[in-house]
């Protein structure tokens, strides 16, 4: 009997666009043998759809139907959710759901009320995970090493500007990297050279997020790394995206996912032997620093003046485009994404199973 598989993809965040893509590989990769897939959308407005409308909505990008969110408001935005997420039409749900409402912890409890597996991080992990200035707190405080950075509120920007950019100027110097922290793929980013393009790097990421995070800016190579796994997390071989045009300032959204060419991403990094294994090792510490489970990139910075390997961040659902650096990674390291998605699938029933099992000894 195959498994069912709960696909959802899309939702209200900025990475909406590349969540659609990224199910659509795991759709196309899925083995047809083993596995049943229910495509589950969600409309850039919130509207959860049934299969039938998921199906229409993945191949057009639009919404068949004739209700509308002004005329039917917050109910029926939710209508199909309890019938779709019950242990009687889902055995086992992937949420290919990038940054805010999908990433974030917020759909992982609605899981967990459900009482349905789900791919990738709970509740805590995703949650602080997302959120770029507390993620960087729990690696201090599992002694990897990062790099300076503040953080601020939109209301504390709005309220004293003058005073925000002194802060970062002060503290961090330019060039600096100016984020939404609670966004992925590069979305809303930025960097400043000076104040000028300091106040309108942080004016485009308050258009996405309240918390707004300043990185100091290095001269440094980016350094990717993939983990699978629950209690015994494994980490993939290392890549990077080698950029051909050294005129462009980062690898931003565009670059990432438009195919213009002027980037490749190579597995492995060229790295010494010696620091793929440091790379490795501080991944999977990042990723027990969150409470990972499931899946995870970890983004490192390589230091140009002294070779410092820093930690930037770790993405706790990465994109699974064609694309896409976490599924080339494994694919690197010789685990085809067939294989990555049948591993993934299995965590997620380990972990539930793992959870009925403490919830019935009490």
């Amino acid at each position: 009997m195959k498994t069912r598989v709960g696909v959802i993809f899309g939702g209200r965040s900025g990475e909406h666009e590349i969540s659609c893509r990224s199910a659509k590989t795991v759709i196309e990769q899925a083995d047809p043998e083993k596995y049943e897939i229910v495509p589950i959308a969600i409309t850039n407005d919130g509207v959860w759809l049934d299969a039938a409308e998921s199906k229409i909505f993945f191949d057009s990008g639009r919404r068949e139907t004739r209700d509308t969110r002004p005329e039917t408001g917050h109910q029926e935005l939710l209508a199909p959710v309890s019938r779709i997420l019950s242990p009687e039409s889902i055995d086992v749900i992937f949420p290919v759901l990038h940054g805010t409402y999908g990433e974030d912890g917020t759909i992982q409890g609605l899981f967990e009320m459900a009482d349905l597996p789900y791919v990738g991080c709970g509740v805590l992990a995703s949650s602080t995970g997302m959120d770029k200035a507390f993620m960087k707190t729990l690696f201090r405080d599992a002694g990897l090493p990062i790099c300076n950075y503040v953080w601020f509120l939109r209301e504390e920007w709005e309220r004293n500007r003058e005073k925000t950019l002194d802060q970062v100027a002060d503290k961090l110097g330019f060039p600096c990297f100016v984020k939404p922290a609670n966004l992925g793929s590069s979305v809303g980013v930025s960097k400043a050279t000076d104040r000028e393009s300091l106040g309108e790097a942080i004016a485009l990421a308050a258009e996405y997020d309240r918390k707004i995070i300043v990185e100091e800016g290095l001269e440094m190579r980016e350094i990717e790394c993939a983990v699978i796994g629950n209690d015994k997390p494994e980490a993939s071989l290392p890549g990077e995206y080698i950029i051909r045009d050294s005129s462009k300032a980062f690898l931003d959204y565009t670059e990432k996912y438009s195919g213009t060419g002027n980037n490749e991403f190579v597995v492995p990094a060229p790295v010494s032997d010696e620091l793929v294994t440091k790379i490795q090792q501080m991944a999977v510490t990042a990723f027990k620093a969150i409470d990972g489970s499931g899946l995870a990139r970890v983004d490192f910075f390589l230091r140009s003046d002294n070779g410092a390997l820093l930690v930037n961040e770790i993405n706790t659902m990465p994109g699974l485009t064609d694309a896409s650096g976490f599924p080339k990674m494994w694919a690197g390291t010789g685990k085809p994404f067939p294989h990555v998605i049948d591993e993934l699938i299995q965590l997620a029933i380990e972990r539930h199973e793992d959870k009925k099992k403490n919830k019935t000894s009490k």
